[in-house]
């Protein structure tokens, strides 16, 4: 009720705005911007109604698409609003002891700055979300034996399937992206969907279209559990990672909880490891590297795939002999500069490795921006990715 009441008000107070510095100096720029307005609140709306009159099992795609849609429309619609409306009445408290009325001054910078918001974030969400780019890394490991040297691994991450809902065709891209990749091994560092199973629908068929040579591996990210359902019991969050895991098997992949498999390459053998991760942010419970590892003999090379970056640090480097760990998570926080100079995005601030190659002694890891998108349905100067590292014998 409280939110209904807000966009209530933001919605009287954004017209009276439009009508006090439009109506007497133009009349077709009131009516242009009072249509514009219009359009953008009847969507606005619509999406709520939507929303709060929905009926049915609540990680539906078509809610969920809803509700990450109604986000958008709050970061990229009533905010710059509110900020419009700050502006304005700024101008008149400033102005109502001297000459009345409102700043105009003040007003276009109020209407300037919200319409910048409004213009990025439906770039962000219009063509930015979809905008995937694959990142070429060349990893150095030595003793590297011949049959691995030059070996491809396609890695992907955090797909949130429901980022794709009536957009089946961008995801039919990006696996038809990855095939022309010709991967040796592929992989998919977590987060299938976000908030249940059902948000799954038949993806399966889509995901299974990708395929790699020596095999797909991938783990469980932490809303593949169904930790963000707010009406799952704890058996009910069990459940849900039991359907998932049967549902990335179907698309293909080696599913790895906490386990190893080998992958025989020529004369030379690869453990492929993967731990689960569990929890919300920024409470993760990472899976059970020791038990994943205990029994790997013979390995030429270790791969690790785990889904939070920040386990490297804590489980993975100077304390294992792995080579490679592979995670995703971050998104890059959506939002940041990626360019030849820059490279920067508030995920810093939790995730110290967001984005790209990390080094420390002999091991390495490699951190995916993901392929989906989370909360907002925008990503602004943070494109979607798909990975591909070459494996390269290091000689010194």
């Amino acid at each position: 009720m409280g939110l209904f009441i807000l966009l209530i008000i933001i919605e009287v107070l954004t017209i009276n705005v439009i009508r006090q510095h439009f109506y007497d100096r133009s009349w077709m720029s009131y009516y242009f911007i009072m249509t514009v307005n219009a359009v953008i609140s009847i969507w606005l709306w619509v999406l709520w109604i939507k929303i709060i009159s929905f009926g049915g099992i609540y990680d539906q795609p078509g809610n969920i698409s809803a509700i990450t849609s109604f986000y958008g429309m709050m970061s990229g619609v009533v905010l710059p609003r509110t900020i419009m409306i700050v502006f304005h009445y700024s101008g008149i408290l400033i102005r109502r002891r001297s000459e009345g009325g409102h700043s105009r001054r003040l007003t276009n910078t109020g209407m300037i700055i919200a319409a910048v918001i409004f213009l990025v974030i439906a770039e962000g969400a219009l063509f930015g979300r979809f905008n995937f780019r694959t990142e070429n890394l060349e990893v150095k490991i030595p003793g590297l034996k011949k049959d691995l040297d030059g070996l491809r691994i396609v890695q992907i991450s955090d797909i949130h399937i429901t980022s794709f809902y009536h957009h089946n065709d961008k995801l039919e891209e990006v696996m038809k992206k990855v095939n022309e990749l010709n991967p040796d091994i592929l992989v998919n560092t977590g987060d299938f969907i976000t908030i249940g199973w059902r948000e799954f629908g038949r993806a399966d068929t889509i995901l299974s279209l990708a395929g790699a040579r020596y095999g797909k591996f991938a783990i469980m990210g932490n809303h593949d559990i169904g930790t963000y359902h707010p009406y799952f019991t704890k058996a009910e969050e069990e459940n849900n990672a039991m359907i998932i895991n049967r549902l990335i098997s179907l698309s293909g992949y080696k599913v790895l909880n906490d386990e190893f498999t080998m992958v025989d390459i020529g004369d030379s053998k690869i453990a492929m490891i993967g731990v689960k991760t569990e929890g919300s942010f920024t409470h993760l419970i990472h899976g059970d590297l020791k038990r994943a590892t205990e029994r790997i003999y013979g390995a030429d090379l270790k791969i690790l795939l785990a889904h939070d970056p920040n386990q490297w640090d804590k489980d993975v480097t100077g304390k294992t002999d792995i080579d490679l760990t592979l995670s995703g998570h971050t998104h890059g926080m959506q939002i940041g500069i990626l360019s030849k100079r820059i490279k920067w995005s508030p995920a810093v601030f939790f995730y110290p490795r967001w984005n790209g190659l990390y080094k420390e002694g002999d091991q390495y890891l490699v951190v995916n921006r993901g392929l989906g998108v989370l909360g907002m349905p925008f990503r602004i100067w943070m494109p979607p990715e798909i990975t591909v590292i070459t494996l390269r014998n290091d000689p010194d």
